[in-house]
C-alpha cells in the first residue's frame, strides 16, 4: 500500500468518487490510458485498445506464461493479455476503489481464475525475483516521485530473457517543469520523465534498450477527445460528479492539450529486455 506523499495523493485522486464516475464513463469504462487514433473523432475506447494491440505486436510469440501489468488501473490490459497471449497476470494498482471494479470486469469476462488483483504499489510489487516472462505498463509511472524504483522493480521480477514494453506521458526531452507547470500542478507532479530519462533509468537497472516507438502526435489528440467527450456528457457525469472536479479536469486536459501541440510533451511505447542469463 502506499507509503510516499505522491503515492497517497494518486490514491486518493482515483479512489475518489469523482474519478470513478468520471474514469468509467468518459475513458471507455475499460482502460485508461492514451489511445493510437487513425482519426481525430475516433472512440476513445477504440483507440485505447488499439495501443494494447500495437505493444502486443512488439513482444516475441510464445513462451509469455506470466506477465505484471504495474498500475493496471481498470484490469484492461490484463484482460487484453490473459485473452491475446494466453497467460496469467498479477495486477499491481494502488486504487481499492479501481481494483474492486476491475474484479467485477474480470468475472464478467470470465478470465477472473487467471488475473490476480494486488492493492499495492509498483514501487515494491508483491512478487519474487525473475518470476515475470514479460512486465507491462500503460500511463503510470508519471504518478512515482522517484522512476527509478519501478524501472528497478521491473528488472528484478523479469526472467532472464523477458520484456518490458511500458508507455507514459512525459516531457519532450530538453523541456522543463517549468514549462510545463500548468499540466504538473493539476497532477501535483513536480515533473515528469522524459524519452532520454527512462533510457538512462532503464540501463542503470541492467535493462537492454529495445526500442521507442515515438507516438507523440498522438497525445494532444487523445487529450482534446476526452475534453470534447467531457463536455458533450457534462450533464450525465454531474449525476455522479461534482461540477468542481469536472471544471479542474477540463482546465487540466486543456493544459495537456495545449503543451502537447506546441511540442512540449512526449509519448510513446518503450521496450526494454533484461539480458539473458
Amino acid at each position: 500500500m502506499p507509503n510516499t506523499a505522491s503515492e497517497r495523493v494518486a490514491q486518493a485522486a482515483y479512489d475518489s468518487r469523482d474519478a470513478g464516475a468520471f474514469y468509467s464513463q468518459i475513458w471507455g469504462g475499460n482502460d485508461i490510458h492514451l489511445g493510437i487514433y487513425t482519426a481525430d473523432d475516433e472512440p476513445i475506447a477504440d483507440a485505447s485498445h488499439r495501443t494494447m494491440q500495437h505493444m502486443a505486436e512488439k513482444i516475441r510469440q510464445g513462451g509469455i506464461g506470466y506477465v505484471v501489468d504495474l498500475g493496471s488501473g481498470y484490469c484492461g490490459a490484463a484482460r487484453f493479455l490473459t485473452q491475446h497471449l494466453d497467460s496469467k497476470v498479477l495486477a499491481v494498482n494502488l486504487s481499492s476503489a479501481q481494483n474492486r471494479r476491475a474484479e467485477s470486469l474480470n468475472q464478467r469476462a470470465g478470465v477472473h481464475d487467471r488475473i490476480v488483483v494486488a492493492d499495492a504499489s509498483y514501487n515494491d510489487v508483491p512478487a519474487s525475483d525473475a518470476v515475470a516472462d514479460l512486465v507491462w505498463s500503460q500511463d503510470a509511472f508519471l504518478h512515482a516521485p522517484r522512476r527509478d524504483v519501478p524501472m528497478a522493480e521491473a528488472a528484478r521480477i523479469l526472467k532472464p530473457g523477458g520484456e518490458f514494453l511500458f508507455t507514459d506521458p512525459m516531457a519532450a526531452d530538453g523541456v522543463s517543469a517549468a514549462d510545463l507547470s500548468g499540466v504538473l500542478e493539476r497532477l501535483n507532479l513536480t515533473s515528469l520523465a522524459s524519452p532520454s530519462e527512462y533510457k538512462q533509468l532503464a540501463a542503470d537497472a541492467g535493462l537492454e534498450f529495445v526500442e521507442f516507438d515515438d507516438l507523440s502526435d498522438m497525445l494532444p489528440i487523445h487529450y482534446g477527445r476526452v475534453l470534447e467527450e467531457t463536455r458533450a456528457n457534462a450533464d450525465e457525469l454531474l449525476k455522479t460528479a461534482s461540477q468542481q472536479y469536472l471544471d479542474a479536469m477540463m482546465t487540466g486536459l486543456q493544459h495537456w492539450v495545449d503543451a502537447g501541440n506546441r511540442g512540449l510533451l512526449s509519448w510513446g511505447i518503450f521496450h526494454f529486455r533484461k539480458p539473458a542469463a
